[in-house]
């Protein structure tokens, strides 16, 4: 619904997708066609710059050209009608070789890689803010403590730094991925009826080649009308990319909730509010961009299912691709958005981490006690006598150290100074900062590069 559009698709999505810019790209591609054509000879530079003249949006009909769609299957069918009309009423000759040689799927083929180009630089871009952005915020809270979690329960210390370091990675892969398959993806369509180029022998090749220069894509190897896997490997990064920010959104989402209020997002007015609570402060960025990944997955696979496709010209997976794939794109390019917002106004309560983190009265740090005491009893024993004392904590209320210092077993190995170190969340986060800094480190030499 284009009534959401600012909600779940902020950016420049949606703008690589109207139906002006839809129209656009088909008439660029007839007015690059024509070009090439004259470029090696098949047509008069005349004869296509009379063509090229009315490959303009405006003076296309759009309603009676999406009427006529209906009746033809396609848009390309309607659009050469109307384009081969207007280019008649100026020169009757040149109408002759509107459209020439080409057919319908050459023409929406290689108009959609020009949309999916002018997307993909608008979500590239805003890719690389995100990245940028995490890497600011995981430096700034880079030794910012905190519980980490398992099962949705605590378990030992770690800092949001690594948190942060842990999407910033997967970014960066996702950066690194969009950037191999770009060029796969930006490649021309032109290939007749059948792929052969037969209607513009002995000059299919050519026209193809400089189709492809005007074009600013690839001249691919062979046609590729029934071979889709470049646009399912797009639909795949696209989900991938949902996915990950989906994780984030489950993450902040789980942190603003009132029992553990650690994180939250940005604080602005009417943001997030309810129709019936006046207190509620919802996360909406969290929403959308989990709503982005539980809709991706379907809308990937269905490109996926599309790569089964008869013979030379597919019947019902090319055309099931037509709005699936934008609105995938449309989708990732507004869950970027508001991951960008998100991050940007992370709100960050220290003070509630570290009370979160004195919640559990040490249990938080049992499995430290646990590998020190299992240098001297071996991990099992170690691991059975630690996990009685924290029933023990869980059952009187007591705190970890003094359910330690009071078993009978322990006790005489138990020193109380080594003891408050171990129980120290400050003085057991790993090589935690370490692997913060593989990652920054990563994310310099790949931006720098």
């Amino acid at each position: 619904m284009e009534l959401l559009n600012s909600l779940f698709r902020p950016g420049v999505g949606p703008q690589a997708f109207t139906p002006e810019a839809t129209i656009q790209a088909l008439l660029d591609v007839e007015a690059a066609l024509a070009r090439a054509e004259a470029d090696v000879g098949v047509i008069l530079p005349a004869t296509a710059e009379a063509i090229a003249a009315h490959c303009r949006v405006e003076r296309i009909d759009l309603p009676r050209l999406a009427a006529d769609a209906a009746q033809a299957g396609n848009l390309a069918i309607p659009l050469v009608r109307q384009l081969t009309a207007l280019v008649a009423a100026d020169d009757a000759v040149a109408a002759g070789f509107v459209h020439w040689g080409a057919t319908s799927q050459d023409i929406l083929d290689t108009a959609l890689v020009l949309q999916l180009r002018r997307a993909l630089a608008g979500i590239a871009a805003d890719l690389d803010s995100l990245i940028e952005l995490c890497a600011e915020r995981c430096a700034q809270h880079r030794g910012e403590i905190m519980a980490g979690r398992t099962w949705l329960q605590q378990a030992p210390p770690i800092t949001l730094g690594l948190k942060l370091a842990s999407l910033l990675d997967a970014l960066l892969r996702q950066r690194e991925r969009l950037r191999q398959l770009r060029p796969r993806l930006l490649t021309l369509q032109l290939g007749g009826a059948v792929g052969t180029l037969a209607a513009l022998a002995p000059h299919g090749l050519a026209v193809m080649e400089q189709m492809a220069r005007r074009l600013d894509l690839a001249a691919p190897d062979l046609p590729w009308h029934s071979q889709r896997d470049r646009l399912a490997e797009l639909a795949c990064w696209s989900a991938l990319l949902c996915g990950t920010l989906g994780k984030l959104g489950r993450d902040v989402s789980l942190s603003a909730q009132t029992e553990i209020a650690e994180l939250r997002e940005p604080e602005q007015p009417g943001r997030g509010g309810s129709s019936s609570m006046p207190h509620k402060r919802n996360p909406v960025a969290c929403a959308v961009m989990l709503a982005a990944a539980a809709r991706a997955p379907g809308l990937a696979a269905t490109l996926l299912t599309a790569l089964v496709q008869e013979q030379e010209r597919g019947l019902g997976g090319w055309q099931a691709e037509w709005e699936t794939l934008p609105d995938l794109l449309c989708l990732s390019a507004g869950a970027l958005r508001q991951a960008e917002e998100l991050l940007r106004g992370l709100v960050v309560d220290s003070d509630a981490m570290r009370r979160n983190l004195e919640a559990s009265r040490g249990l938080i740090m049992a499995e430290a006690v646990t590998m020190a005491l299992g240098q001297r009893l071996g991990h099992a024993r170690a691991h059975l006598l630690v996990a009685e004392c924290c029933e023990q904590v869980r059952r009187q209320g007591s705190r970890l150290a003094d359910a330690l210092l009071g078993h009978p077993e322990l006790i005489s190995l138990l020193n109380e100074d080594a003891l408050h170190t171990l129980l120290d969340p400050d003085k057991n986060l790993g090589a935690a900062d370490a692997l913060i800094e593989r990652v920054l480190r990563h994310y310099r030499e790949q931006t720098d590069g």
